[in-house]
């Protein structure tokens, strides 16, 4: 009786250990990258990232069991875009986004950018804003960071103004959006926040200067391109489109 005590305790425990060791091998880790940088040009407004982005994929991705770590160049609070707060923006994301205590203080402490390494992560995503315009497009450990992810065959996404941040990445001595199919906030809807003169650079532009095959949805709809490793959302209302493409991708990779 003993001996079959023993065995059965025996058996719950591996099968326990086993079914632990299945759970944490499914468990994947993303790390969210977020811009640090506040002002708007020279109008003396503020920018940042833009909540919606944030919160949308965020929730998208750990609701399904996926780890997620942020960092921001200089670390610590990242600076929110004003209007992306207001009561007009809000939407069921952003609602739990401002009542979660557990992701406003991860927010709080970032981690710097520089610190982090993809060899941590199964994938990065970038939420907009048009603070990323200033700040990580010029980074060069962003840059690097989103080289390597790539090389080393891991999902790259992007969201609204976000897709920018591809401007000085080049893999193999090409630029990385070179003849691959991307999305990112349209000129048209640029012109309709009337930031045309204010921004340093139109997104659309440049992604098609750089030979990116652009192409894009009505305004303000959800609309996002996948291309190999390489996911991109054209405004605030493609964020969960991109996480769930991204997640799908996750999923593949067992």
């Amino acid at each position: 009786m003993k001996k079959i005590t023993v065995l059965t305790i025996l058996a719950l425990i591996v099968s326990c250990f086993i079914a632990t060791a299945q759970k944490n091998k499914k468990m994947k880790k993303v790390l969210f990258v977020v811009t640090s940088h506040d002002k708007l040009g020279n109008t003396g407004e503020k920018t940042g990232f833009w909540t919606e982005e944030l919160a949308a994929p965020y929730y998208a991705l750990l609701d399904q069991g996926v780890i997620i770590d942020i960092a921001t160049p200089k670390g610590g609070q990242p600076p929110i875009d004003p209007k992306s707060a207001d009561p007009s923006s809000a939407t069921e994301d952003t609602k739990r986004f401002d009542a979660d205590k557990i992701l406003l203080e991860k927010l709080k402490n970032t981690k710097k950018l520089a610190d982090v390494n993809q060899a941590d992560y199964d994938a990065v995503f970038y939420p907009g804003g048009h603070g990323p315009l200033w700040d990580l497009v010029e980074d060069k450990n962003s840059i690097a960071l989103i080289e390597s992810f790539y090389t080393h065959k891991k999902p790259v996404a992007f969201v609204c103004h976000a897709p920018a941040v591809l401007k000085n990445v080049k893999v193999n001595g090409q630029f990385l959006v070179k003849g691959k199919k991307v999305t990112g906030f349209a000129n048209t809807e640029e012109e309709a926040v009337g930031l045309t003169k204010i921004v340093p650079f139109l997104l659309e532009d440049v992604l098609q200067k750089e030979g990116a095959i652009y192409s894009k949805g009505a305004d303000w709809h959800p609309y996002a391109v996948e291309d190999g490793l390489l996911i991109t959302g054209q405004n605030p209302a493609s964020s969960k489109l991109v996480a769930e493409k991204l997640l799908a991708q996750l999923n593949s990779k067992k």
